[in-house]
């Protein structure tokens, strides 16, 4: 171990290794790192995500892997395993406020969402990551998307920790066009209680609210097929999101209906 990370205790290294190992099997699929002739279709699973262009070059990539940053595949488990990877990620470490896994990149083959790879993926990081001491992980996530919020903070069991205004500057990418680039950024605490609730599927509580944000169902269906009210929506989020900045004791939740509430609860509060 380095001085920037520290010892996790053997028995919730094995769990993770089997939460992932069981996530694997559920979605059919086996995660693990990339090969080195593997990276280049890798970049072609995040260049069909975002559009040519949108995330490392190959030479970047590679040195990123070599360092032993999370360069993660999702392939067939079956005999005729599929080629490319059905999925992949990338994560690197960060030590703003602390030692930390970025994940940066996850991206999944269309024809195979809801097979649950990109949770597979996540929980492979989480396994690799707590084996090698860390255990916190972070990353970003448009708060308008119900799903992605969903799966943050009830599936996972991450916490939001800021909010981040047109973070990336304006993307033009393949998803977000010429949206702004508001993120929530989260923090995984991968070997809390919350986390522990969360992987279980165990209830979460009943948030106690001051106030919040109501989510539309699918907010990339109405960014793709209306623009100007997914501009409106987006002005709205910025307003209400502004609560959590001038007082930082609340925090965001998710309620049983999908809908942000801002609460002080703390956030390891059992049901």
């Amino acid at each position: 171990m380095t001085a920037l990370s520290h010892e996790v205790a053997a028995p919730v290294v094995a769990d993770a290794i089997a939460v992932a190992d069981a996530a694997d099997a559920r979605a059919g699929i086996r995660t693990r790192a990339a090969r080195t002739d593997e990276l280049d279709a890798v970049l072609d699973r995040f260049a069909a995500t975002w559009g040519e262009g949108r995330g490392p070059d190959r030479a970047t990539l590679q040195a990123l892997a070599h360092a032993g940053n999370t360069v993660l595949v999702a392939v067939d488990d079956g005999p005729d395993a599929a080629e490319p990877p059905l999925g992949a990620t990338l994560g690197f470490l960060g030590w703003a406020g602390g030692v930390h896994l970025h994940s940066h990149m996850n991206a999944v083959d269309p024809a195979t969402r809801g097979r649950g790879i990109g949770v597979a993926l996540k929980l492979r990081q989480r396994a690799v990551s707590l084996a090698h001491g860390v255990t916190e992980m972070r990353w970003t996530y448009d708060p308008l998307i119900r799903r992605n919020a969903r799966l943050n903070l009830v599936r996972l069991g991450a916490e939001v920790v800021a909010f981040l205004p047109d973070f990336y500057g304006e993307l033009r990418d393949a998803i977000s066009g010429t949206d702004r680039s508001d993120r929530f950024e989260v923090r995984w605490r991968m070997d809390s209680p919350r986390a522990a609730r969360a992987l279980a599927r165990s209830p979460q509580p009943e948030w106690r609210g001051e106030g919040g944000l109501a989510l539309t169902d699918d907010f990339e269906r109405v960014r793709a097929g209306d623009p100007e009210l997914a501009a409106r929506l987006r002005a709205a989020s910025r307003e209400a999101f502004a609560a959590l900045g001038a007082d930082p004791s609340l925090r965001v939740e998710l309620d049983a209906g999908g809908d942000y509430v801002f609460t002080r609860d703390d956030p390891d509060r059992e049901a």
